[in-house]
């Protein structure tokens, strides 16, 4: 695991990925792996640039809404 990298070099990185202020979960545990550091830093960086986690792997946020 790399070193942690000052959350603003994390937060550029996260605003160059999102596409229309949004990512995808997969693309923030990517980040979270190719960065070395938590999903927690990931989602604080992200509520910061104002960038919105979506489609959860997990069905939360309605990705899997019953129809």
């Amino acid at each position: 695991m790399r070193s942690f990298e000052p959350r603003e070099v994390i937060k550029k990185k996260l605003i160059e990925l999102a596409k229309n202020g949004k990512m995808t979960c997969a693309e923030a545990h990517q980040l979270a792996e190719s960065e070395g550091v938590s999903l927690i830093i990931i989602g604080e960086v992200a509520e910061e640039a104002g960038v919105k986690i979506c489609d959860c792997q997990l069905g939360c946020f309605g990705k899997y809404k019953e129809r």
